[in-house]
């Protein structure tokens, strides 16, 4: 049975995708037309930006019904008349956003279409398009970083942050990474080492930044004030990383998880000349095609290489969605979640 996840109506998660069956008219015995493939997914990922569609507050041009999701992996099952790039038993990921990746089957051109190496582990390759891209551009293009400088970012415990930490690891920056304390000091201490284990230099929490004395201990040890910080959470959050900036620091706004405004402070903005820009890595894809190649050809050797490890999965049955959802949104999930199928 092939089936999607269709978003029909914006509204709640869990109330505004419905499953579709689609065996009628995705299966093995479907006629491609010319550069057609009928590819399955794999496993697919579930990302603030897909909820953000789904939900109305994240900016999307396409129109309704739609089936979510920019990210995944997936085996080609058959080729059309016309196909030369890819062949039965490739691995692809989606080559333009808004692909449409909550669905077991897809026809496709294979101009849509990526091929990713089979010897990439499928949990890496279905999460490989948009947060190690994001993690690497927000590291590369807004401030010329060079080794021993520190970085400082929120939700350092996602998929985005953690990968930061590794890229930063990797090219010699330091690090101090601000997650929400867990009420289990255990918890919380496992927290701690996981991030550590990725490379991380320091582990605060937002009642930390709050607090000069904890964070006059990170500076004593010799680590320089943050020139480049990365911010997802908003609220009384940034305002506190904010604090903490050097002079003439740039802070990248990429998320908002609180969905809270931040309160952009006049007096350390005017007289430490600080920066606040956004980050939106649909206009990496659209503005360079190119480099965005290349850069996932340098990500894809990287993680080859264990330079890079991908953050824990969670997988979880995609005819199970509504579990997926709830896992993916809780705020404090073990993982990121992946929707699978059995191939």
């Amino acid at each position: 049975m092939s089936f999607s996840l269709v978003l029909k109506n914006k509204g709640p998660l869990a109330q505004a995708i419905e499953k579709v069956d689609t065996s009628s008219s995705v299966n093995l015995e479907s006629t491609l037309k010319d550069n057609e493939v009928l590819i399955q997914f794999i496993a697919s990922a579930i990302n603030p930006s897909d909820v953000g569609v789904i939900e109305g507050w994240y900016p999307s041009a396409a129109e309704l019904p739609l089936v979510p999701g920019n990210e995944g992996v997936a085996k080609v099952l058959k080729v059309g008349p016309g196909v030369s790039k890819l062949a039965v038993g490739d691995h692809v990921i989606p080559g333009k956003g808004l692909f449409g990746t909550w669905r077991t089957h897809a026809i496709a051109s294979e101009n849509d279409l990526l091929p990713i190496d089979k010897d990439l582990d499928v949990y890496t390759a279905a999460q490989i398009m948009v947060n190690p891209p994001t993690a690497y551009r927000m590291l590369k293009d807004f401030v010329t970083l060079k080794p021993g400088d520190c970085v400082m970012q929120n939700g350092a415990n996602s998929a985005v942050g953690l990968l930061v930490i590794q890229l930063c690891k990797a090219w010699g920056y330091k690090t101090i990474n601000v997650v929400r304390a867990r009420p289990n000091p255990d918890d919380m201490a496992k927290l701690v080492s996981k991030l550590t284990e990725y490379g991380a230099d320091h582990v605060v929490t937002e009642e930390d930044i709050a607090n000069d004395e904890a964070m006059n201990e990170i500076w004593s040890s010799g680590t320089p004030k943050p020139i480049l910080a990365f911010e997802c959470i908003g609220g009384e959050n940034a305002n506190n990383c904010i604090r903490h900036l050097a002079d003439e620091a740039t802070m990248v706004i990429y998320g908002t998880m609180t969905k809270k405004p931040i309160a952009v402070p006049a007096g350390p903005t005017i007289f430490k000349q600080l920066r606040f820009v956004g980050f939106w890595l649909a206009k990496v894809y659209r503005g360079n095609p190119e480099e965005y190649h290349r850069m996932s050809n340098e990500l894809v050797s990287m993680f080859k290489s264990g330079q890079l490890k991908a953050p824990k999965v969670v997988p979880v049955k995609m005819e199970d969605y509504l579990e997926a959802f709830e896992k993916s949104t809780n705020g404090f999930s073990e993982g990121k979640v992946l929707l699978t199928t059995d191939v």
